[in-house]
């Protein structure tokens, strides 16, 4: 494994530098994603094929995945069982596949996030740093960071400002969800099936109430949001205020 990881500012800026390998066998998706990854950073290995990835994957010299289910050879999902069966490394599933019961199966199957077709080089490596974070709290490293606020997955614990805040279960998991996905706009339903075990949709009201009480204690309001960004008709992000005052 050759990440790295650089940490900067009194804000706790958490940035991983990883080896992706990237298994897509469209060659002007693979290489357009390979050469973003590779200007942000990343040390970058390609497959065209699930098995020639697969053989990747067990030499073991990726950091992350990304998987396309549409392979030539072995269909994506089983390439995922195959891979977990094998290895921990972190999964991304890349798929124009948007519907639900697509999404929810390979979660279920072990991939650690999902992108939609068509996506960019930068929500990509998003999503990337996103899963090593998780997979460095796993490690041992449990602290996320997003501006002033701090998260310790581990203790299960969370600041703002060096001030501990009094969460409950489902607002500290909601919260951590989006903390580990610092700038992205996640969809309701995908919070619902994360957080609420409800991978077949559920009332946005739950989503929604819990949005309020995590504004109210993290000192801001929907009119007058902070941190927790609501895109209308999408979803709701997570940003660092200073950086995206908005």
């Amino acid at each position: 494994m050759c990440r790295s990881r650089t940490q900067t500012g009194g804000g706790g800026n958490f940035t991983e530098m990883a080896s992706v390998l990237i298994i897509e066998d469209d060659v002007a998706v693979r290489s357009a994603i390979a050469r973003g990854l590779a200007d942000r950073g990343h040390q970058v290995a390609t497959e065209a094929t699930a098995m020639a990835g697969l053989n990747t994957v067990v030499a073991g010299s990726a950091d992350a995945v990304v998987l396309d289910l549409g392979l030539p050879d072995v269909d994506g999902t089983d390439v995922l069982h195959m891979i977990r069966a094998v290895s921990s490394v972190p999964v991304i599933v890349a798929t124009a596949r948007d519907d639900e019961s697509s999404m929810v199966a390979v979660l279920d199957a072990g991939a650690d996030d999902y992108v939609v077709k068509p996506y960019s080089a930068a929500q990509l490596d998003a999503r990337i740093r996103a899963v090593l974070r998780r997979s460095s709290a796993a490690e041992g490293s449990p602290v996320l960071a997003v501006g002033a606020l701090e998260m310790n997955i581990d203790a299960r614990e969370a600041r703002l400002d060096g001030l501990q805040l009094d969460l409950s279960r489902k607002e500290f998991d909601l919260l951590a969800y989006l903390a580990e996905r610092p700038g992205i706009v996640i969809q309701k339903r995908e919070l619902l099936a994360e957080i609420w075990r409800q991978p077949y949709g559920g009332a946005d009201k739950t989503v929604d109430v819990h949005l309020s009480w995590l504004r109210r204690k993290l000192g801001e309001s929907a009119a007058e949001p902070r941190y927790i960004r609501t895109i209308r008709g999408v979803g709701v992000k997570l940003v660092d205020p200073v950086s995206d005052p908005g």
